[in-house]
């Protein structure tokens, strides 16, 4: 993959966004996976949604199944080996899609990073790196990935960032066990993590949909013009 090639299916809310959501979808699925609930999301004005498809690689975990994933997984255990390269070469490709949106208008102050699953993981290991201020990160049914690396390698730019993380209390594929350590890891590095669970599963239910919405109003309203 190169840092160039995301192809995205684009959706904007109203005329001359002023802010813009890039959202990851996670492992196996496309960028129109989340482009459904995009009508529910309304509070925070004109947004620009722009959800990118994962490039098609092998999955280890799957048989080395060729699917649409931000990197490989390894294995589920705690000590498995993280895919180091894949995460860095999505987060590169990803942080192009920053530019572009900068290039268009968009200050990176009102660029918020999404994803869900594998999607979520590259958000936040995008983001806390970006040596610019980025508007929020978004971070549905995840963890965080490369958590030994984030201290030597955060930008201060991003210190202060908000970051939504929402889990399953019935999550079977990542359990909330694995979403509260990285929580505990961000906030002990000194980020403030907006924190929900759900009674759901591995998925996105209707109350965290209206909160992504209320959340996202107010890093709308928050955020420089």
């Amino acid at each position: 993959m190169t840092e160039t090639t995301l192809a995205t299916v684009e959706v904007e809310t109203g005329p001359m966004p002023r802010l813009a959501v890039i959202w990851l979808h996670g492992l196996g699925a496309d960028g129109h996976d989340f482009e459904p609930i995009v009508p529910q999301l309304g509070g925070a004005g004109a947004v620009r949604y722009v959800f990118p498809h994962a490039p098609h690689r092998s999955v280890t975990v799957n048989g080395g199944y060729v699917m649409r994933a931000w990197y490989d997984i390894l294995g589920f255990e705690a000590t498995a080996q993280e895919d180091a390269a894949g995460i860095r070469a999505s987060a590169a490709a990803v942080t192009k899609l920053v530019d572009r949106e900068i290039g268009r208008g968009v200050p990176a102050e009102r660029i918020v990073l999404a994803g869900f699953s594998q999607g979520g993981a590259i958000a936040l290991h995008t983001a806390l790196r970006d040596p610019r201020t980025l508007g929020g990160v978004l971070a549905l049914s995840t963890y965080l990935p490369l958590a030994a690396t984030l201290a030597s390698e955060r930008s201060a730019a991003n210190a202060g960032v908000p970051i939504f993380m929402a889990h399953g209390s019935a999550d079977a594929v990542l359990p909330l066990t694995l979403a509260e350590r990285s929580r505990r890891t961000l906030e002990g590095l000194g980020y403030t993590v907006d924190w929900q669970v759900y009674p759901m599963p591995h998925a996105v239910c209707q109350a965290e949909i209206e909160a992504i919405d209320r959340w996202l109003a107010r890093i709308g309203a928050n955020s420089p013009s």
